[in-house]
């Protein structure tokens, strides 16, 4: 599996001046380039490298392997587009966002992410530290910070281009791990995780995973936002940029942690996890105007994301399941009814009176959904006689 490992770099004044310099020129060579695809619709690698690499080694100072590079982010951004034009995330193509995207060139950022391979950066683990081509030479003895736990997977793991990115006026190298993945165990049982608002998750053995923390810091990040908006000024502008950060990384930190310790105790017990298909929930869910932000910003898929890659690492079999009816559906009897949820918090089966907290409920269907499916799939197929 592939997994990135970030890392703090602490340049001098000096140093920093040079990758500054450095990611400007590239980003500034990938805008050109960027031009020149669209202009003479050279989307291939080769092609467009035959007809920038010149220029660009004259125009914009660089060497023949960051050149290199600079192609290759080009042309990938322009598969990227074309991905997300055929997957239709822009829209149909009457729609002013595809026809912004296809009628005008990618541009980059001057202080876009930067891609380097092992010929432009070289990593000293001993000494921690990183040597790395700028548009002034090869820097040497770049200090790096990271945890003992990440050092040890870019020893034993790093593999193919490590991405230069300054945020927050700080330094950071993004590099790729290929981690082989371990052999998934047969599952004694599953967990079931019902994904919610109020509720971040919860399992089918009534671990309840709350959200009003995370809600009340999204409420507070709002007010603030909603003060900032009203100024209309640059320097609330950049203000809000980093709240933003800050929040993303807040709810993210919190998935972390939640996915953390359900993967750990499934991992324990010898257990699967299941988690509900939400996808295109917001196609299937009608909410009032009030509750629309709250549903579009809850990080569902982020969550799902994460326990899918941690489960996958630590061998722990996971499986997503029908997300139908979960919180109508009685696990005792299978009747299913609207009215067995007469609220948010509790439900109660109109057949046979099974009653509990709802979001555990859901949990437990999933589970049974994910033992059901789990014996399909491993069922022995009959051999023709």
């Amino acid at each position: 599996m592939k997994l990135v490992v970030q890392v703090k770099l602490l340049p001098s004044p000096g140093q920093a001046s040079a990758l500054e310099a450095t990611l400007r020129a590239c980003n500034r060579a990938a805008a050109h380039a960027s031009q020149v695809a669209f202009a003479k619709d050279l989307k291939d690698r080769n092609g467009l490298q035959r007809e920038v690499y010149t220029d660009l080694k004259a125009t914009f100072g660089l060497s023949a392997q960051p050149v290199v590079r600079v192609v290759k982010k080009v042309v990938d951004g322009y598969a990227v587009l074309k991905a997300n034009l055929q997957a239709g995330n822009l829209g149909p193509p009457t729609a002013k966002r595809y026809r912004n995207a296809v009628g005008t060139p990618i541009a980059f950022r001057p202080e876009a992410a930067q891609p380097f391979d092992d010929r432009c950066l070289s990593w000293q683990y001993d000494a921690r530290t990183v040597s790395i081509w700028t548009i002034d030479g090869r820097m040497k003895g770049i200090r790096f910070a990271c945890s003992p736990d990440q050092l040890k997977t870019l020893v034993a793991h790093r593999k193919g281009e490590s991405d230069l990115v300054r945020r927050g006026g700080k330094w950071f190298l993004i590099a790729t791990c290929d981690i082989p993945d371990p052999k998934v165990y047969e599952p004694a049982d599953w967990i079931g995780v019902d994904r919610g608002i109020v509720n971040l998750a919860t399992t089918s053995d009534g671990t309840n995973h709350q959200g009003r923390r995370l809600s009340r810091y999204r409420r507070w990040q709002a007010r603030k936002r909603a003060e900032l908006q009203a100024r209309q000024t640059r320097s609330a502008t950049r203000r809000l940029a980093r709240r933003a950060q800050k929040e993303r990384r807040h709810a993210s930190d919190v998935n972390h942690r939640i996915s953390k310790e359900i993967v750990s105790v499934a991992q324990r017990t010898v257990r699967g996890i299941a988690v509900e298909t939400l996808g295109g929930i917001r196609d299937r869910v009608r909410l009032r105007r009030d509750q629309r932000g709250t549903l579009s910003s809850w990080p569902f898929h982020q969550l799902g994301q994460h326990l899918a890659y941690k489960a996958r690492r630590a061998g722990v079999p996971f499986m997503e399941v029908d997300a139908r009816h979960t919180s109508q559906r009685c696990p005792r009897c299978g009747h299913t009814e609207r009215a067995n949820r007469p609220d948010r918090d509790h439900f109660r089966c109109r057949r046979c009176g099974l009653a509990g907290p709802a979001d555990v409920v859901a949990g437990v269907n999933v589970r049974e959904r994910a033992r059901s499916a789990w014996v399909f799939v491993t069922m022995p197929v009959p051999q023709p006689v």
